[in-house]
């Protein structure tokens, strides 16, 4: 496996890869290398190509949008090698390799549900998002999370910001901080952060300030308790274990894009009893009823 920038540590995207590969390794007796990029992870075609040319190795793993092309050449090169590629970022008119396979989530249904959490919450009537690279796929959950909230409210205040147009955007939490602060004190009393490591910062602005926010990619709530709201999961771990599993049993399905949702909840919300008091039963139904909605197609998110 060859992470995403921020590599493991990040107690979101990446770490959830990781507990993929562990999940497999005690459960299925796998073994596993992984590769964290340097910086801006200019060397992630290097340490893709490095892993694919040892012939130990049955599976490799890109961990994030940045690596969908270059694991396409890669996986064009190495064809007795399978690839799978997280968060796989789809261009029309190209095909993906037969020994590789794009898994993506259902980010902008999920983020429906974000915002119309946040839109039911919301004292103020404002909410935030913050997002980390400014990119296809992020703007896919500030998208969701805009038509989530307005759905519920279509009087809300939504202020929106990125942290930068690289990759780096994940992994600072600084600015993450900074820019949540300042959301905090334009009236915003709930930010949504899909930030890699960058919204480690966020979530501390919240703590500091008293206010909310939501997660993502795994339950955040541990790490300020009463102050996380929720999180908009995305089973990556499930996913990256699956895949191994496929590999294992002869069934690896690769040259196709695996959407993985709502349906399965692949992608959900987090509902967090200790937040009763806010996130109540009557709010805690109405995003079930929704969710119900959206996976029936009653409510289509664009």
């Amino acid at each position: 496996m060859v992470f995403d920038v921020g590599g493991r540590g990040d107690k979101s995207f990446n770490d959830a890869a990781y507990s993929g590969l562990e999940t497999a390794r005690d459960s299925l007796g796998i073994e596993f290398v992984y590769i964290e990029p340097s910086g801006e992870g200019a060397d992630r075609e290097a340490a893709l190509r490095n892993l694919a040319a040892d012939p130990d190795i049955d599976l490799v793993f890109g961990v994030g949008l940045l690596f969908s092309r270059d694991i396409e050449e890669i996986a064009a090169e190495f064809p007795n090698t399978r690839f799978a590629c997280i968060d796989y970022q789809h261009e029309e008119g190209r095909t993906l390799p037969e020994n590789l396979s794009g898994i993506v989530f259902e980010d902008r249904k999920g983020s429906f549900l974000a915002g119309a959490m946040a839109a039911m919450v919301s004292r103020t009537g404002t909410v935030g998002f913050i997002g980390g690279m400014d990119s296809n796929i992020i703007r896919r959950f500030q998208e969701g999370y805009s038509e989530g909230a307005r759905h519920v409210n279509p009087d809300i205040e939504i202020i929106t910001g990125y942290i930068g147009m690289t990759g780096s955007a994940f992994t600072n939490p600084a600015r993450g901080k900074e820019m949540a602060l300042n959301q905090y004190s334009r009236g915003a009393d709930i930010i949504y952060q899909a930030a890699g490591a960058s919204g480690l910062g966020v979530i501390e602005a919240a703590r500091q300030t008293g206010h909310y926010v939501i997660g993502t990619d795994r339950d955040q709530h541990y790490l300020a308790p009463g102050y996380v709201l929720s999180s908009i999961i995305k089973g990556v771990d499930r996913a990256v274990f699956s895949t191994v599993q496929d590999v294992l049993a002869g069934t690896f399905h690769g040259g196709t894009v695996h959407v993985l949702g709502l349906e399965g909840r692949y992608t959900d919300y987090v509902y967090n009893s200790d937040n009763a008091e806010i996130v109540g039963a009557e709010v805690h139904a109405r995003l079930e009823q929704l969710r119900e909605e959206i996976v029936s197609g009653r409510i289509e998110v664009r």
